[in-house]
């Protein structure tokens, strides 16, 4: 081999090494977006981007993208661990005709392990976006402190075929044609969790729609000021799906003012100091629903307590 030759590899790979460096030096812990930022920039704190799609390509895996001030910062795909807060400033996301943000590592080398959180976000879908928040693909997501609205689809979307879990705390969910939280796994064997709390969703198809393989659990306050409230929706919660394995623990909310607070046409609720008033159906029959016996069930057009006969003392 000639002296050239070998030159020429040692040159290539010299410059390929380089490359991947530079690279990963690229990628920082931290990055910024800002409503008057670049996304040639490099996203640092004084030379910030102007979208979170920008941004996430120069953050570094279990880094964090954050708001320097107001502005709307556009649709994200998240394919791992990543956080993206909004704190202290009013940070958006316009998405008419599409998603806010889809979690999905399902194509990357480490499938199903990316850990999200979404903080101090309002989503808006205009009236034309389909889902707020679209979990296809990943280890567990955390919502905080998010206002969710004006989707045609759902407001949270978790339909995976692995074990995610879905936290959501502090959050609004409103106006989506859908339901506020859709939850469903796609393969025997893979339970999808969810634990909620302090939710608030309102005028939905309906609050909360828990189908096959799913595993809930929503907590408020001890009191019906300060519970997790569904109301206005079609369902407040609703259980039900081809597998039908369901269970979904309902502790301290308030389900009133839906057309139905519950309607558990498969798999088990288990409620404790939960209010469902002022509904036309308070919960439908059959139904697999046990209470603690400490709930208020009353001013509802169809089964109010006591003497429904779904509701009985564990």
């Amino acid at each position: 081999m000639s002296k050239t030759r070998i030159t020429l590899r040692v040159l290539t790979f010299m410059m390929f090494t380089l490359a991947l460096s530079v690279l990963a030096q690229a990628q920082a812990t931290r990055t910024w977006v800002s409503g008057v930022g670049d996304d040639v920039n490099p996203c640092s704190r004084t030379a910030p981007c102007k979208t979170f799609a920008g941004a996430i390509s120069k953050t570094a895996t279990n880094g964090e993208i954050n708001a320097i001030d107001p502005g709307g910062y556009g649709t994200l795909t998240i394919t791992k661990s990543i956080t993206v807060d909004g704190a202290g400033t009013n940070a958006s996301t316009l998405a008419s005709l599409t998603n806010g943000f889809i979690i999905n590592d399902a194509a990357t080398a480490t499938p199903n392990t990316s850990v999200v959180h979404l903080r101090n976000i309002s989503i808006n879908g205009a009236g034309t976006g389909i889902d707020g928040i679209r979990i296809l693909s990943g280890k567990s997501v955390s919502v905080e402190n998010v206002r969710i609205f004006r989707f045609s689809g759902d407001g949270i979307d978790m339909s995976t075929g692995t074990l995610a879990q879905l936290y959501v705390e502090d959050t609004f969910i409103s106006e989506c044609g859908g339901d506020g939280i859709k939850m469903t796994s796609t393969v025997a064997g893979q339970f999808n969790t969810a634990v909620l709390e302090n939710v608030q969703i309102a005028r939905c198809g309906n609050g909360i729609n828990a189908t096959d393989r799913s595993r809930l659990t929503m907590r408020g306050g001890s009191s019906v000021l300060n519970s997790s409230a569904i109301a206005g929706n079609g369902a407040g919660v609703k259980l039900g799906g081809g597998a039908n394995d369901i269970i979904v623990h309902i502790i301290g909310a308030n389900l009133s003012h839906n057309t139905t607070g519950i309607i558990a046409n498969g798999g088990a609720a288990r409620v404790s100091n939960i209010y469902i008033t002022n509904c036309a159906t308070s919960i439908t029959l059959p139904a697999n629903v046990a209470s603690w016996g400490d709930s208020m069930i009353v001013d509802n057009g169809v089964n109010n307590q006591p003497g429904a006969p779904d509701l009985t003392k564990q």
